[in-house]
């Protein structure tokens, strides 16, 4: 009879290795033997755990549900050897990961490979969306999350500054005008954010402080077509400096009252409150706070070459 726990072991390994031969390699386990651990895992549940084929390996349903649960399970175990130092645990397995569609950039690509190339064993699974999900519910390690205000109930590390702008293309305002005031938004159209309400967001000029008000002619929760409708000339937008640094500077599309500022939300590593992090979640979290301590300059995020410098927070609201 065979270890039940290294069954689990081996396939979540299967699993997140992507085949049997993977998993055994990084088992350090024979390729037959890994069959014989999930053919005994499949008798035990009386259940088949993954559709197998000569090119492919995927989850049934009843695979899906037992390996989140023993993922989950395994996790706590890391954490718990972790908590009385028996051993020190490599970063390894699954990190589930939401993120902003904004993410969807050149250079924060390059990070993801510098950190597989760092952590081989870690496999970042990662999930676009501007929705704040429930990390505990929705079974994610790690959120990251651009906001002034986190959440009081979960650990909330600072990452770096997101500047934001107000963006139009040429031919749109070749049409409209250029506004040279904030009131002049009013009479453009406003591609908005339906994650966030940004009617009379105060924005900071040489006068003092003045409010956006403009009529939205699209909402979309998506920001990759928020972007792409603001090439195509439907109206003006609320963007990251991240998505559009690259675009600004070829005049792709232009910035809006350039003399005008507004404020910058914090790019955050949020997690849930556990006093001792598995390796993979530490890993990941302090590889991603020093390229972005590096790469401080939002153009370089977007893949431009790096320009001035901008400081990141000083102060951590979580540990290291």
């Amino acid at each position: 009879m065979l270890d039940q726990l290294t069954s689990l072991k081996v396939f979540c390994e299967v699993v997140e290795a992507g085949s049997f031969r993977a998993a055994a390699d990084r088992l350090a386990m024979s390729a037959p033997m890994v069959s014989k651990h999930l053919a005994q895992l499949e008798r035990t549940l009386d259940a088949r755990l993954l559709h197998r084929t000569s090119r492919r390996l995927s989850l049934t349903e009843a695979g899906t549900v037992y390996h989140e649960q023993c993922r989950a399970a395994l996790d706590s175990l890391q954490v718990a050897e972790a908590s009385i130092g028996h051993r020190t645990q490599k970063p390894r397995g699954r990190l589930k990961v939401s993120a902003p569609v904004w993410c969807a950039n050149r250079r924060f690509a390059e990070i993801l490979c510098a950190y597989h190339q760092a952590y081989p064993e870690v496999m970042v699974d990662i999930r676009l969306e501007n929705r704040k999900v429930d990390l505990v519910a929705d079974g994610f390690d790690l959120a990251l999350r651009a906001t002034r205000e986190p959440s009081a109930v979960l650990i909330a590390r600072p990452l770096c500054p997101v500047p934001f702008q107000l963006v139009a293309s040429p031919a749109y305002l070749q049409r409209h005008g250029t506004p040279q005031v904030p009131d002049d938004l009013a009479r453009l159209g406003l591609i908005a954010p339906s994650y966030v309400n940004i009617d009379g967001l105060e924005i900071q000029g040489p006068s003092g402080k003045a409010q956006i008000r403009s009529a939205a002619v699209m909402k979309s929760d998506d920001t990759t077509l928020s972007y792409h409708t603001v090439h195509a000339g439907l109206g003006f937008a609320y963007l990251p400096e991240w998505l559009v640094a690259t675009d600004m500077a070829s005049r792709r599309l232009v910035r809006l009252l350039p003399h005008y500022t507004a404020p910058s939300p914090t790019l955050f590593a949020v997690y849930t409150s556990r006093q001792y992090l598995l390796p993979k979640l530490r890993s990941f979290i302090d590889f991603l706070a020093d390229a972005l301590a590096q790469d401080a300059a939002p153009a370089r995020i977007s893949g431009d070459r790096p320009g001035s410098r901008r400081n990141t927070p000083a102060t951590r609201s979580a540990p290291p």
